[in-house]
Order: structure tokens, then C-alpha cells, then sequence
């Protein structure tokens, strides 16, 4: 398959998920593919947090205390429907050059990940609710400080009739402007 066709044919996969485990190989081969990603003298400033189909329960009880009792049994439905999950953390750098391009590496990482756990009929959504900021959800991750999460993977294979359809994307050329 082409890059351009993986590209354009990706969707966020939200829902629908297979009840197949994803395995930490594969994540780690995805993983091991997607660190080549574009970042500024190597600086790598990325980590993953991996939580397993066998840990997901367990996990996802310590993450909905971080939210009202009342909302605790809509948030427990919504995170046990991905098959896993993989948290992306990036340290921060206190120099706002270095930190952007931290962060637009840690980007890039992303979509790299998305991009070949398509082509392996792995679904991921990018997520980035408001957990990602709540120091309680830090300390339930070990997420130092420091640290930032990028991004919260949800993870499961699906079936290929459930695929959204894909939306329209404005032209380039209706963006594009040339410097006189």
C-alpha cells in the first residue's frame, strides 16, 4: 500500500473494536518503527506508557476517579471499549524552541504510529481529554513533573465495514499563499 494511499485512507477508530488483544509486541513494533520520526538532535524527548487488554480493567477504575462520582459509570463504558491503550509522554523543556520542537516531534511520533498500525488493521484515536492536564491522573500514570501527555491512544482492531467514511479536506490550494 502507498504512503499517500495509508495517508488519505486513515480514520480515528473510535468505537466498534474487535475484543482481540493487542499485543506489546506489536505495539513495540509499531513503536520501533514510529521514533524515526523527525526530532531535533535526537533529542527523543518522548516516553510510552502502555496499559494491556489483561490491565485495562484495572485501569480504567483508578482513571475514572479522576472524574465525578456521577460520571464515573459513562467514563467506565467509554474507556472499556478500546482493546488497550498507549499513553505518550514528553518531557518538557523550559525553552519554548526546544519545547515546540519537542512537542512537534512527539507529533509527528503519533502520526507515524497511527499511520503503520493502519496498515496492520489496528485502529487508534487520538485522544486528549481532560485527564491529560489532572495532576491526579498524573499520579494514577506516573507521569512526572516535567512531563506533559501528548497523547492517549486507544487501541483495538476492527472490522473494515466499520470504518467511517472519510471527510472532506479543504484543498491546499485555498490555503496556499506564494511570498512577492
Amino acid at each position: 500500500m502507498s504512503i499517500s494511499k495509508i495517508i488519505r485512507e486513515r480514520r480515528s477508530i473510535k468505537k466498534d473494536y474487535k475484543p482481540d488483544t493487542v499485543s506489546e509486541e506489536l505495539v513495540l513494533e509499531l513503536l520501533n518503527d514510529a521514533v524515526y520520526a523527525p526530532n531535533h538532535g535526537i533529542r527523543e524527548p518522548w516516553r510510552f506508557l502502555f496499559v494491556s487488554s489483561e490491565k485495562k480493567e484495572a485501569f480504567v477504575e483508578k482513571l475514572i476517579t479522576c472524574y465525578p462520582s456521577e460520571a464515573h459509570q459513562a467514563r467506565r463504558d467509554m474507556y472499556n471499549q478500546p482493546a488497550a491503550y498507549l499513553v505518550i509522554i514528553m518531557k518538557e523543556d523550559p525553552r519554548q524552541k526546544q519545547w515546540e520542537e519537542d512537542f512537534s516531534a512527539t507529533a509527528a511520533l503519533i502520526q507515524n504510529f497511527q499511520l503503520l498500525a493502519w496498515e496492520r488493521g489496528l485502529g487508534v484515536v487520538w485522544k486528549t481529554n481532560a485527564h491529560n492536564w489532572d495532576p491526579k491522573a498524573h499520579a494514577i500514570l506516573g507521569v512526572a513533573p516535567g512531563e506533559k501527555i501528548v497523547g492517549f491512544l486507544h487501541l483495538g482492531f476492527f472490522d473494515q465495514e466499520n470504518v467511517p467514511a472519510a471527510r472532506t479536506r479543504t484543498l491546499a490550494e485555498e490555503k496556499f499563499t506564494r511570498f512577492e
